[in-house]
C-alpha cells in the first residue's frame, strides 16, 4: 500500500513531489542485504525502481519531476525496456496536463520476432528529432547505452540521459566520455541519508 500523502501530489510544489518520491524511493523500493546487480556487481543494497515508478503517487511524482528537467526542445521520451517503460509512460501522461505532450518511445532489447521487426516501438519522429533517453537506476551506464544507439541508429539526435538514480558507480563518467548529458532526480548518497533518517 502507498501511504497518505497530506497534499495533491498533481498540484503540489515540485519541491514537495521531489520529497515524496524520495521517501517512496527509501520505503518501497531501498533494500539491505547482499545482491548481484544486472551489471554482475555484487553490492550491500539493491533499488527495486519498479516498485516506486509502477505506484500511481510514484508514477505521477516521477512524470511531473522529470517533464520539469527536459528542455523546451525535446519532441520525446524512451528507455530500454523494462525498467523505463512506466517512466516514458508517466512523463509522456502528465505532459498533457501540463500543456506540452511528448510521446513516449519503448526501446526492445531484441528486435521482435514477427510483424515489422522492430527494436523502437511507438511513434516515428522526423530525423533528427530530440529525443531524451530515461532510465530508472543507473550504475555501470550500459543500459541506458543501449537505447541511445538504437536510437541514433533510427536517425533520431539523442545527447541526453535522465535518471531516476544515480548508483554513482561508473555511469555519469561513461555518458561524458561519449559526450552525453547526464542527470538524475537523486545520487545513492541521497537515499541513503534518507533510509538512515527514516530508521529514526
Amino acid at each position: 500500500m502507498t501511504p497518505s500523502i497530506p497534499f495533491n501530489l498533481t498540484t503540489a510544489s515540485l519541491p514537495e513531489v521531489k520529497q515524496v518520491l524520495l521517501d517512496l524511493l527509501c520505503t518501497k523500493a531501498y533494500k539491505v542485504g547482499d545482491f548481484t546487480l544486472s551489471s554482475g556487481q555484487k553490492s550491500s543494497y539493491y533499488i527495486n525502481g519498479k516498485l516506486v515508478t509502477l505506484d500511481p503517487m510514484g508514477a505521477v511524482a516521477i512524470g511531473r519531476l522529470m517533464l520539469a528537467e527536459l528542455p523546451p526542445e525535446v519532441a520525446g521520451v524512451a528507455g530500454l525496456t523494462l525498467g523505463a517503460d512506466p517512466m516514458v509512460s508517466a512523463i509522456s501522461v502528465v505532459s498533457v496536463y501540463e500543456g506540452r505532450p511528448l510521446p513516449a518511445l519503448i526501446i526492445r532489447k531484441e528486435a521482435k520476432g514477427h510483424g515489422t521487426q522492430a527494436y523502437i516501438e511507438g511513434p516515428e519522429f522526423p530525423s533528427g528529432s530530440s529525443i531524451v533517453v530515461i532510465e530508472d537506476v543507473v550504475t555501470t551506464g550500459q543500459s541506458a547505452l543501449k537505447a541511445v544507439l538504437r536510437l541514433q541508429d533510427a536517425g533520431y539526435t539523442v545527447d541526453s540521459i535522465l535518471a531516476l538514480v544515480d548508483r554513482e558507480q561508473g555511469g555519469a563518467k561513461t555518458y561524458a566520455d561519449l559526450g552525453l548529458r547526464f542527470n538524475a532526480l537523486f545520487t545513492i548518497a541521497d537515499l541513503q541519508a534518507r533510509w538512515e533518517a527514516l530508521q529514526g
